[in-house]
């Protein structure tokens, strides 16, 4: 035993170390995310909609732009015909459908007859038009601009796309969760956008609609307008912001600013192997990730230097967000100026910030400066808690749509950042009641949201090979982390997660990961997040190896400790072995778009590794553990 603790704490040793290397020359953590043929395909098209339209082309660097990005998405076509998100993603119908498009849009359809035949036969196995809406369901955020593209293309007609009720973006925006917008509330610029597009190219019957339509053109583009962030990518997403300006300049506003400056984001956002990712970076995420894992081993943060802190604090939204009226207090996902505040990187942010107070070599100025920020910080989580409880990631009160409902990964994340500042919020009874009250309700939705079989499941991560593209995993284990912070590991939900978590494990020792051979039927019903490990055989992830191992390790309890030590004998070896950064699709951006990170498997294993790491060091006053 004394000869794994030693190995474990020289793992953490190293990848340590490898993810201090990873750091800027300002201290901070920017990763790189996975280049996406989704995001090039839509980029791809969009330029070309704007050349076509607009009153003066772009000239030469627009071509170049273009074919580079022709190129790099034919490298990246399936052997069965489809596109997936990212080179490591199966095939589905909504990039492929995409991809098609750009094809067809370019002009030289005859040049790529082969490729388009073959995503046709994939798209028609697929399902076609019927299965894309089956996908989406009533949630019209991304098939509607999936068919505005292939409307633009000429592959599907205008009267398939339905019409947004852009008009609706004219109401003050504390007024969209009660008009129940089609669309979810990151995707106003779509709302608007589009709905123009379709208005103008498939006119509506009724002239009561035209009349108000007509007249509310010009006041929701000045709305978009507003909307726009100074880099010109609406959320820095190039998805988002291609699909503004291929709509607008498809009607003519080509020489709008809006479309402008978006297509001006397109072009500086393109990568040198011609693709697009989905989003610019996640900064403040991995950033404050990378904090946390390290306060996790036991380093001393605040021994980095100022110059992380700083930019951290420099990171929080201290305006009204023009984008969804959020108050000041929170973080979003980076630094630049897209980027919208949300209740995962706010509690992500606060945690480090505590791990930040707590180290050794945090001076008193600084002390003051983090807990200034985390109350302000805490008070914008507050405010941001649904009824049902739970967190929502940017708006609150809009849960009728998919990714604007609360989730229980985030209400968790928010439970341990709040609880994090506990001791530091005003004594006065009114203030301690709102706070422990909040808390108790986000218990009380994570209670009624637990599966069946004891998990739970994320909001913002998946897993490409579960029946659902779930992630109980992840859920799982980050719900764990809120129930010790909270110190209510003594409850049934608890006993039931971590046996869900033992039971999860698979034959390799780690958890996760994609299918590893030809597996037997599963049940798909609903209410069921998992099927029992010996029917699924999988080849572990090392990002939910590593999330799994965290979550059980900050729960002392002799069941486990067979499957930790089996756990951190996987990841170790893959330590060892130097494959340990090796990543996997897990992300969801927007609309259930699969992204991989680059630093997550490095940042995962650091803060798994560092409990481990830390459980394994002789206290103060005794010899080592044997």
């Amino acid at each position: 035993m004394s000869d794994q603790r030693q190995l474990w704490r020289s793992a953490h040793k190293q990848v340590c170390q490898d993810l201090l290397g990873e750091r800027t020359r300002s201290g901070y953590w920017v990763g790189e995310l996975s280049s996406s043929s989704l995001s090039t395909a839509t980029a791809i098209s969009a330029l070309i909609v704007l050349d076509r339209n607009a009153g003066q082309s772009r000239g030469p660097e627009t071509g170049s732009l273009v074919e580079a990005g022709v190129n790099w998405l034919l490298s990246q076509q399936n052997s069965d015909g489809g596109w997936g998100d990212t080179d490591k993603s199966h095939s589905n119908i909504a990039t492929t459908m995409l991809a098609c498009s750009a094809l067809e849009l370019t002009g030289k359809s005859a040049v790529f007859r082969d490729r388009l035949d073959l995503g046709d036969k994939y798209l028609n196995a697929a399902g076609g038009l019927a299965a894309l809406r089956r996908r989406y369901g009533r949630d019209k955020t991304f098939a509607v601009p999936i068919l505005t593209n292939c409307a633009l293309a000429g592959r599907v007609s205008w009267t398939e796309v339905s019409a947004l009720p852009f008009e609706l973006a004219c109401l003050p925006q504390s007024f969209y969760r009660l008009v129940q917008l089609p669309v979810v509330s990151y995707a106003i610029p779509a709302l608007v956008a589009i709905g123009q597009a379709r208005f103008v190219h498939q006119p509506p019957r009724n002239p009561l609609t035209r009349m108000i339509r007509g007249w509310s053109v010009a006041r929701s583009l000045r709305v978009l307008q507003r909307m726009q962030p100074e880099s010109g990518g609406f959320l820095e997403a190039t998805p988002l912001t291609s699909f503004v300006v291929m709509s607008l300049a498809s009607i003519g506003h080509g020489d709008h600013r809006v479309v402008q400056d978006g297509a001006r984001f397109l072009i500086e956002s393109a990568r040198p192997d011609g693709s697009w990712p989905i989003d610019t970076n996640l900064a403040t995420w991995n950033t404050s990730l990378s904090l946390n894992a390290l306060a996790a081993g036991g380093e001393d943060i605040a021994a980095l230097g100022t110059d992380c802190l700083d930019w951290l604090l420099s990171c929080q939204h201290h305006r009204r967000h023009p984008y969804t009226g959020a108050d000041p207090g929170g973080w979003g996902w980076s630094d630049l100026s897209g980027a919208v505040p949300d209740a995962d990187d706010t509690p992500g942010a606060l945690l480090a910030l505590a791990a930040w107070r707590d180290a050794p070599s945090c001076s008193d100025e600084e002390r003051d400066r983090v807990t200034a920020a985390a109350m302000t910080g805490v008070r914008w989580l507050l405010s941001l808690q649904n009824r049902d409880g739970g967190w929502p990631t940017f708006c609150r009160g809009w849960g009728t749509l998919p990714f604007d409902r609360s989730g229980a990964d985030l209400t968790a994340h928010a439970i341990r950042g709040i609880l994090a500042w506990r001791d530091h919020w005003p004594t006065n009874r009114t203030a301690s009641t709102q706070l422990d009250s909040a808390v108790r309700s986000g218990f009380d939705y994570l209670r009624r949201q637990q599966t069946e079989d004891g998990a739970w499941l994320p909001l913002w991560f998946g897993n490409q090979d579960h029946p659902r593209e779930e992630n109980p995993v992840y859920g799982t284990a980050k719900v764990v982390l809120a129930y010790t912070a909270a110190g209510r590991l003594d409850c049934a939900e608890c006993d039931r997660a971590l046996q869900w978590l033992r039971e999860a494990q698979n034959s390799d020792g780690g958890w996760g990961g994609p299918l590893a051979a030809q597996q037997p039927p599963v049940d798909e019903s609903p209410g069921s997040s998992s099927q029992p490990p010996e029917r699924r055989t999988f080849s572990s992830s090392v990002e939910e190896t590593s999330l799994a191992l965290e979550a059980l390790l900050t729960v002392p309890n002799p069941l486990s400790q067979e499957v930790v030590l089996q756990g951190l004998s996987w990841l170790t070896t893959r330590v060892q072995q130097a494959s340990y950064r090796e990543n996997s699709p897990i992300g969801f951006y927007f609309a259930k778009l699969w992204y991989h990170e680059r630093l997550y498997p490095l940042i995962f294993t650091v803060a798994a590794l560092g409990r481990a790491a830390v459980l394994a060091a002789p206290q103060p006053g005794q010899s080592p553990k044997p």
